[in-house]
């Protein structure tokens, strides 16, 4: 399973609501939390894997020897959100880039779990970073579309060289 990485069309697309909670989902799941540890992760969205699906795999600790913490949301939605503040982000989708991103401090969101199953999740600080972050995926939104006007200017190059290594593979 590969990750996407920008500015692959696919990560713009968002996801569509799942439907069908089943084995295959399961599996979807499991194979996405591998790529997130290969690749370094903490989070995972589906549409960063090229599929158009609301999933999404976490991990605070990024850390596959402690699977306590692993996460999978279907279909999150944040029903309750509190205090703001600006935190250091990067993306598997954009590789070699870090910037500040003000995000909510704590969140509830609501999800169904992989049997489809209703469940209400309230996070602070780090975790409901991670998870506002992959949630933003699930709608098409890339970290990039959050940074300050002078945080877009300094990785510029950086996407710049993101999108020439695009064009040459494609």
């Amino acid at each position: 399973m590969e990750v996407l990485v920008y500015p692959d069309p696919v990560l713009r697309r968002g996801g569509k609501p799942i439907a069908t909670f089943d084995q295959g989902l399961r599996q979807l799941a499991d194979r996405m939390l591998v790529a997130m540890y290969e690749e370094g992760g903490v989070g995972l969205a589906a549409p960063q894997v090229g599929i158009e699906q609301k999933l999404l795999v976490l991990n605070p600790t990024g850390d596959a020897g402690d699977r306590a913490g692993e996460l999978a949301l279907c279909n999150p939605r944040i029903t309750r959100k509190k205090g703001r503040e600006f935190g250091e982000e990067g993306c598997l989708s954009f590789p070699g880039i870090q910037a500040e991103v003000e995000r909510w401090v704590e969140i509830t969101v609501a999800y169904q779990d992989l049997d489809g199953k209703e469940q209400v999740l309230t996070a602070k600080d780090w975790l409901a970073r991670i998870v506002q972050h992959e949630l933003d995926h699930l709608e098409g939104v890339l970290f990039v579309d959050r940074l300050t006007a002078v945080d877009k200017l300094r990785v510029k190059a950086q996407l710049a060289e993101l999108e020439e290594r695009f064009r040459a593979r494609a």
